[in-house]
């Protein structure tokens, strides 16, 4: 399917065509973070389908916080479950990583995670990131103790550092930071997502639940985000 029928289909689809998305094609972000203020996983496959058919190469979404219950484990066990037997991951190469210390979870999410990472671990056309059992203080901590073992190592001087030297030793080291950050639910705070990264990040505040975030409010999003 082309991208402007995805588009057009999906505006046709929103609050019965009466609010048309005037989404332009050139300049879209490179890389779009979601918060997920409950557990839930409806509609992360919606918002990657339709990142993948604007073309978006990074999507990372916040899935669970360091404060979690364990009801939160099970139902993330299950998403990831259903994920490893999602034929779009592959048919796309989507390379799935995780961001946080999810290893500390118990075995159940755990085992289920590691086995989508190992499935995608080759793949380079699109790049899918969840945060779990996330810090984003944490984050900037950890890599202050990565880079003070290199001084003490002697691999490297302390006057050679600088910002690239934090972001090299991040979690997301590897990709670009957002250029859209997307908080659904009513906070207007971000509670430490991606701390280094979002220094330049455009927010967008959803207004709504994640649970009735649809692909179009994705889209009006992305179309606020090109006129910001």
């Amino acid at each position: 399917m082309a991208i402007g029928e995805v588009i057009q289909g999906i505006a046709v689809a929103a609050a019965g065509a009466a609010e048309k998305i005037k989404l332009s094609m050139k300049g879209l972000p490179k890389h779009i973070a979601i918060t997920i203020e409950e557990p839930a996983s409806a509609y992360v496959k919606d918002i990657v389908f339709t990142a993948a058919k604007l073309g978006i190469p990074v999507v990372s979404f916040q899935l669970l916080h360091r404060n979690y219950e364990i009801d939160d484990v099970d139902w993330l066990a299950q998403f990831f479950n259903d994920l490893s037997s999602w034929r779009f991951l592959q048919e796309n190469q989507f390379k799935v990583s995780v961001l946080g210390k999810w290893y500390d979870l118990p075995s159940r999410l755990v085992e289920p995670i590691k086995k989508v990472l190992e499935d995608t671990k080759d793949y380079d056309r699109f790049f899918l990131n969840f945060c779990i059992n996330y810090n984003g203080q944490e984050e900037i901590v950890d890599a202050c103790r990565l880079i003070a073992r290199q001084v003490e190592a002697g691999k490297l001087n302390p006057e050679g550092i600088d910002k690239s030297t934090i972001k090299e030793n991040t979690y997301s080291s590897f990709f670009l930071p957002p250029e859209l950050i997307i908080k659904t639910g009513f906070e207007k705070k971000l509670c430490g997502f991606m701390l280094w990264d979002s220094a330049d990040s455009k927010i967008c505040f959803a207004e709504k639940p994640w649970h009735e975030f649809t692909r179009a409010d994705f889209l009006k999003a992305i179309e606020w985000w090109q006129r910001a």
